[in-house]
């Protein structure tokens, strides 16, 4: 998606010249007093709890009205990006967190920082860090986290009493102990799911437990430390114990391996929680989830979300009472943990540790404890998205047993180069 904003847009010019002046002026944002309308982007703009915040919303502020511009999740980069190149980019948009520093490196979204000081709801020092992270660009906010989810592990809770594994593992060692009990190829039964087209993304957790990073200070590849070959030589290691029948698929069609009893283990996101329970209610009470093993380096793992964002134009102000609105702690809530049938997070801290989202959705209490450790694989470099994209291929051919992880590791530096 950024490549794409990056060709639509050209160059490195800013398209905004009043980004520093965005939100200008002392103390909230007044609601206009003749008639507003302003457009929304999103793929969520016709759910129940959106449409109930928008009456409400409507009720401060009668004089606006909102647009809502209703594309597919998997089309709302491209569609934003054609957009953007033809100037009429919406007002405000629900993006996928990960691509506001894209954004913003092109000048397309508004910096929040002048409105961020004047408002009364948004307070940036209680947001989770890392997913503050994904928002910021050269140490501003360009939009406001309103939804995330940590990764975890899934386990089958009446496999492990079958193959006599008493609690999930905690460390690296007993991750592979279990994996190896777990798999009984004769019952076409396996120990974890592996997924060789999201290899990268699934082995971000192993490197950062091993006190590896992504990219040096100078946005170099940092994938040949001895911290990055022992996490790879570790993680690509575990094929071994991963169904070959699912190595090709992704981590969504994969779902179907663990509620049928294929895989004991699944590494994924608290959207896997809510997928199990809607989908494969069957199964409900045969499965836990724990916080993923910890490395030498300690806890980590990877997270994502969804940012509310500002595009400049003529409509800042009343776009920007419409985000604000929605990043009220109380309206956070409401679409994430409290929603029926929702595995979201708030990236909230306040919200995290409140008793109330335990006693909603008790499945995620783990999920917010692993907040803590999160950290974000989105890297402000305009290459980044090139060089993931040789990682994961290169790490996905040592999956499939043609290279090493090691040799995976430095070809994928070599090429990024």
């Amino acid at each position: 998606a950024v490549t794409l904003f990056t060709a639509a847009c050209g160059g490195g010019e800013s398209s905004s010249d009043s980004d520093s002046d965005a939100g200008a002026g002392s103390g909230p944002v007044e609601s206009p007093t003749e008639p507003v309308e302003i457009s929304f982007s999103s793929w969520v703009g016709n759910e129940p709890s959106i449409q109930k915040m928008y009456k409400e919303f409507q009720k401060e502020h009668p004089n606006i009205t909102i647009e809502f511009q209703n594309v597919p999740a998997e089309e709302s980069n491209e569609k934003l990006t054609t957009q953007i190149a033809g100037g009429n980019a919406p007002d405000a948009a629900f993006v996928d967190a990960s691509t506001t520093a894209g954004f913003a490196s092109r000048g397309a979204v508004v910096n929040l920082d002048n409105y961020i000081e004047r408002s009364e709801v948004v307070d940036p020092d209680d947001y989770v860090e890392a997913f503050k992270t994904f928002t910021q660009y050269e140490e501003s906010m360009y939009g406001l986290p309103f939804d995330g989810e940590s990764t975890a592990l899934f386990y089958r809770t009446d496999l492990f009493e079958e193959a006599g594994i008493d609690a999930p593992p905690t460390t690296w060692e007993e991750f592979e102990e279990a994996a190896q009990k777990l798999t009984k190829p004769e019952d076409k039964q396996y120990g974890i799911a592996m997924f060789a087209p999201e290899s990268a993304y699934y082995w971000y957790p192993w490197l950062w437990q091993a006190g590896g990073v992504l990219q040096t200070e100078e946005n170099e590849p940092a994938w040949t430390s001895d911290e990055a070959k022992n996490a790879a030589e570790f993680y690509v290691g575990l094929t071994e114990y991963a169904p070959p029948d699912y190595l090709n698929s992704n981590s969504y069609d994969g779902r179907v391996a663990f509620a049928q009893g294929q895989v004991g283990m699944y590494v994924a996101g608290a959207w896997f929680a809510g997928t199990l329970s809607q989908e494969f209610p069957k199964i409900e009470g045969k499965w836990a989830t724990a916080p993923l093993p910890e490395g030498e380096a300690g806890c980590a793992t990877t997270i994502a979300g969804d940012a509310l964002v500002l595009f400049d134009g003529d409509n800042n102000d009343a776009a920007w009472l419409w985000i604000e609105y929605l990043s009220r702690p109380e309206n956070m809530a409401e679409w994430t943990y409290k929603a029926e049938g929702s595995t979201l997070l708030p990236p909230r801290t306040s919200l995290l540790e409140s008793p109330e989202l335990v006693e909603e959705k008790p499945i995620l209490e783990g999920f917010a404890q692993a907040m803590e450790c999160g950290v974000s694989n989105i890297i402000p470099d305009p290459e980044w998205g090139r060089k993931e994209e040789v990682l994961n291929e290169e790490l996905g051919k040592a999956m499939y047993g043609e290279q090493s992880a090691e040799e995976a590791l430095e070809n994928a530096a070599e090429a990024a180069a």
